[in-house]
């Protein structure tokens, strides 16, 4: 259970991101469902990033454990959701 924990609030959290980032892109007719899952997609690619990138102990610190895979995965989930928000805004205009 504990190697499911980070990946599960990688997952809540890259949704919430997703969720944020796409009731801000009003021009672009997405779902609910293409935000939550491209937020949870963004999310657990991020949080993996961060847990990556953490791993070195000189950069290690406050952003590990929960805070980092939260962050992460808020984070990832909301730059994700903006790249698909941005790829179907421009297959919209070419149709």
């Amino acid at each position: 259970m504990e190697a499911l924990l980070p990946i599960i609030i990688q997952l809540v959290t890259g949704a919430i991101g997703g969720l944020g980032v796409g009731a801000g892109l009003k021009q672009v007719a997405m779902s609910a469902a293409v935000k939550v899952i491209s937020g949870a997609v963004g999310g657990v690619v991020g949080g993996q990033l961060v847990t990556k990138v953490l791993s070195d102990p000189n950069i290690a610190g406050a952003m590990s454990g929960a805070l980092g895979d939260a962050v992460g995965g808020l984070v990832g989930g909301g730059v994700l959701t903006a790249i698909v928000g941005m790829v179907m805004s421009t297959m919209n205009k070419r149709a």
